[in-house]
């Protein structure tokens, strides 16, 4: 489980300088969080995804699709720093915006559920993505093969088990995954 590292404030400057051990490490208002290196099924859904959406987004001149590790920042940059496993990044001008994100300029974040830490996705990511204008959020769960979703925070959020559509404006087709099909070829 994604677990508070005590209680010192932390700052992306201190995140920098820990080691490498293939761990996450974000933070998130100068609380640490720590979760261990992803596990084999979370990486066969993170990757399919990642180019499912790609290829989606790529004709358009809205987002672009971006995967981890890659930062994302809201208010003090220095005491705040995530790193969705997939998220839509919206572009300005037919361009990304200056790295590091901001959380404003994501369209959509996705994360997929480790057995390890289901309440950092759930309840404190979920919060802190929709809270912060991230329009939309889903997590996958690659054991269940389902995805959960959430459009604004005070939507319950749904569960999805057969298909999941999103489409983010400005794009003419709505993005159309078959869970089934996807999970089958992601995990097969």
């Amino acid at each position: 489980m994604a677990m508070p590292a005590g209680r010192t404030e932390w700052t992306v400057e201190m995140l920098d300088a820990l080691p490498d051990d293939g761990q996450r490490y974000e933070i998130i208002d100068g609380e640490l969080f720590v979760t261990p290196s992803p596990s084999l099924p979370h990486q066969l859904v993170v990757g399919p995804l990642l180019a499912r959406l790609r290829a989606y987004m790529r004709p358009s001149s809205v987002g672009r699709a971006i995967h981890s590790p890659a930062d994302v920042r809201r208010g003090d940059y220095q005491r705040n720093r995530v790193q969705p496993d997939v998220f839509v990044v919206r572009l300005v001008d037919g361009k990304r915006p200056s790295y590091p994100f901001d959380l404003s300029d994501l369209l959509l974040a996705v994360e997929v559920e480790s057995p390890s830490h289901p309440a950092y996705d759930y309840q404190t990511k979920r919060k802190l993505y929709l809270a912060n204008g991230v329009p939309e959020y889903w997590i996958f769960n690659a054991l269940a093969r389902t995805a959960a979703r959430w459009r604004g925070v005070a939507d319950p959020g749904e569960l999805l088990t057969e298909r999941l559509e999103w489409q983010p404006a400005g794009v003419s087709a709505p993005f159309v995954l078959d869970l089934r099909e996807f999970f089958d070829d992601a995990l097969g």
